[in-house]
């Protein structure tokens, strides 16, 4: 299931792409528009700035605004950011494998021949799509 977390990102990044000329946007904004706590909120554009998606400015005017343009965010960096892996067990997982513990051979594991397929469903979604297909 798709956290909160993940979901509120993903419309405070559409609500930010489709802002004319990339102008700052306050939280407070972004929150009242997405009904979105603004303290979560917060946190979760705090994260989506320091991996590289957000700028901020701060004083009169200031906000967050998008650093790329919309066709240059996949959603398979914003996923990992906000969500974490991709793979629902971390024996599938690209970026974060880890054995399973109960796991004696995963050549013939049944629920890692199965996630491996979810992982790469997923996948596929996610590298088809950046931001610029959700405000399409």
């Amino acid at each position: 299931m798709l956290s909160k977390k993940t979901k509120y990102g993903l419309k405070a990044l559409t609500f930010l792409a489709l802002q004319k000329d990339r102008e700052p946007v306050q939280i407070a904004e972004i929150a009242k528009q997405e009904n979105i706590s603004q303290k979560f909120l917060e946190s979760i554009l705090l994260s989506l700035r320091k991996t590289g998606f957000l700028g901020s400015k701060k004083g009169k005017g200031g906000g967050y605004y998008l650093i790329k343009d919309p066709e240059e965010i996949q959603m398979t960096s914003v996923i990992r950011v906000l969500e974490g892996p991709i793979a629902l067990v971390p024996c599938v997982s690209l970026n974060f494998y880890e054995k399973c513990d109960d796991c004696p051979d995963e050549r013939v594991c049944s629920v890692h021949k199965l996630m491996l397929q979810v992982r790469d469903s997923a996948l596929e979604v996610y590298r088809s799509n950046t931001l610029a297909d959700l405000i399409s």
